[in-house]
């Protein structure tokens, strides 16, 4: 198990770095050419409200994303450092996060952000605990054939 780890400040132009470089070690780790677009959006997506959830908060600790290459599926994890008012391991809703967390507007687009998520990855998990939100997404992989 591979597992490639990457930290970036809070700036929305990181964003971008983050996305090729998901794509290019999913595209290592065997995940299909058709998908990959898909894991570039929603890396993106997972990425970008990250750093609005930090911005807003005023939080200076970096993004986290761990990119992991399994036996037969690919995964990525984007934290952030932003603690759920009272919540214990609570998961999947994109009402995960308390809404005095924060305005209407960002909760608007933190749920629109999750909704883009869940429409592009099968397999999401979002959990959020009083250190902070993690968004869990993987793909299957194909073996790739080593030609001698």
């Amino acid at each position: 198990m591979a597992t490639v780890e990457l930290r970036f400040s809070a700036q929305p132009e990181h964003v971008r770095t983050a996305r090729l470089v998901a794509a290019a070690v999913a595209r290592r780790a065997g995940v299909d050419e058709a998908v990959l677009d898909e894991v570039r959006l929603a890396v993106g997506e997972a990425c970008s409200r990250a750093v609005g959830l930090h911005r807003s908060h005023g939080i200076t600790a970096p993004v986290r994303v761990a990119l992991t290459e399994e036996e037969k599926a690919f995964s990525i994890e984007v934290g952030d450092e932003v603690p759920s008012a009272g919540a214990e391991g609570s998961s999947g809703a994109p009402g995960a996060r308390d809404a005095a967390d924060g305005d209407a507007d960002s909760e608007g687009e933190d749920e629109m952000g999750l909704a883009v998520i869940s429409g592009l990855v099968d397999d999401v998990e979002v959990t959020s605990t009083e250190e902070g939100g993690v968004i869990r997404m993987s793909w299957p992989t194909t073996p790739v054939t080593v030609v001698p």
